[in-house]
Parts: C-alpha cells; sequence; structure tokens
C-alpha cells in the first residue's frame, strides 16, 4: 500500500512510518516542512494543500495536530482540539 502521514516526524508518526516501511508498504509524509520532492507539504492553519497531491494513495493517517504535552488548561484543551479538526477538514 501507498501511505500518506500527517505528524510522520512525531513519536507515533515516526514509528509507524517505520513498521509499514518495514512490512513492504510505502509511506510519504504529509508535512509543512517538506524535506523530499516526495513529501507532500501543507499548512492547516492557513489552508494550503493541492489537493491533486492526494491522488493514488491507498489510506492517509492523519496524526499532526498541537502537542498534547503539558498542563491541560481550557485553552490547550481547545488548542488540541482545533488543530486536529483543522487538519482534518483540510
Amino acid at each position: 500500500m501507498k501511505v500518506l502521514v500527517s505528524g510522520a516526524s512525531g513519536l507515533i508518526g515516526r514509528a509507524l512510518r517505520a513498521s509499514l516501511d518495514e512490512d513492504g508498504h510505502r509511506t510519504v509524509a504529509l508535512t509543512r516542512r517538506p524535506g523530499s520532492d516526495d513529501d507532500v507539504p501543507w499548512d492547516p492553519t492557513t489552508g494550503e494543500l493541492d489537493a491533486t497531491r492526494l491522488e493514488g494513495f491507498d489510506a492517509i493517517v492523519h496524526l499532526a495536530g498541537e502537542p498534547i504535552g503539558g498542563r491541560w488548561t481550557e485553552r490547550k484543551k481547545s488548542e488540541i482540539r482545533a488543530s486536529r479538526v483543522r487538519g482534518t477538514r483540510l
């Protein structure tokens, strides 16, 4: 399978990509800071994403969002939720 992963540079994203790659799948990062031509650039904050770059994937795993570490104040919880909703909608 060809799998697109947002949040690919995070703890879970790195482990997921390694596991999928080890099982013979091809993974590509959906990232704000592309490091290779294969990476698919996006910016969920500004709504930037070239939808044509999503063609050909068998699956998309969405892990990106506000980091969950730290004190969970009402503001932090709101930011965590909003970041995931924005990314999913995009």
